[in-house]
């Protein structure tokens, strides 16, 4: 007979048990996962089951652009523990967005990044943000203007200096994903570029630098002598 529940381990391998006694720290992610699932199915473990999904899926941020289907396709993995997974993975993803300090400094493209950076780069449709900032080029508010398809999003330059003005910004950083990866902007991303810096200059709010964000990396427009 196979192992149907994480219940069925001696107690010092339960991945609950371990993080009462150890602290989350010490569970690895496939414990994690295994917690969320709650039980495998009647051949496998929890744990040998989210090691697999893993494997399968090679890294977290892959997991978190699988689609429920890809879950479902386990056995021993429902609807229920699927949207509990995704759940999860998006709360970490989400929490990308709001950790750190507010009034973090901004003195480079890297800085940039790190603030929405790693909160973009696992999405599976363009998106389009932007950072405002005070004369002291600190963060006031991260913002999200649009939400488009895989290949594209519109961007409205009225809708980018209203919410920069209600936010009292001096000046603003434009960030947008690319989905496949590619961090080589199109065409339509330097015209929008030049348009939303041209605006910015009437509205006395420079534009500092306009950022793609890809799976493992970022393109600075500033950085590349574009802007």
């Amino acid at each position: 007979m196979g192992i149907s529940s994480i219940k069925d381990w001696a107690e010092e391998d339960r991945p609950r048990e371990k993080m009462l006694l150890k602290g989350k720290s010490s569970l690895s992610d496939a414990e994690l996962i295994a917690i969320l699932l709650g039980s495998g199915s009647r051949d496998e473990s929890a744990v040998s089951l989210a090691k697999r999904i893993l494997n399968d899926s090679s890294t977290l941020d892959e997991l978190g652009r699988k689609p429920l289907d890809f879950l479902m396709s386990y056995k021993g993995i429902g609807e229920a523990k699927a949207i509990t997974v995704a759940a999860a993975l998006e709360l970490g993803r989400r929490r990308q967005i709001t950790q750190g300090d507010q009034k973090a400094k901004i003195s480079s493209s890297r800085d940039a990044y790190n603030i929405l950076g790693p909160m973009l780069s696992d999405l599976s449709q363009e998106e389009f943000w932007i950072i405002c900032l005070n004369n002291a080029n600190q963060v006031i508010s991260k913002d999200k203007i649009s939400l488009g398809g895989v290949s594209t999003t519109l961007v409205d330059a009225k809708v980018v200096y209203a919410q920069a003005l209600r936010q009292g910004a001096s000046s603003i950083i434009l960030f947008h994903n690319h989905p496949s990866g590619q961090l080589k902007p199109s065409q339509a991303d330097i015209r929008l570029t030049e348009k939303l810096t041209a605006a910015g200059k009437v509205m006395d709010i420079r534009v500092q630098d306009h950022l793609i964000i890809g799976h493992r990396g970022y393109y600075s427009f500033m950085d590349e002598g574009l802007m």
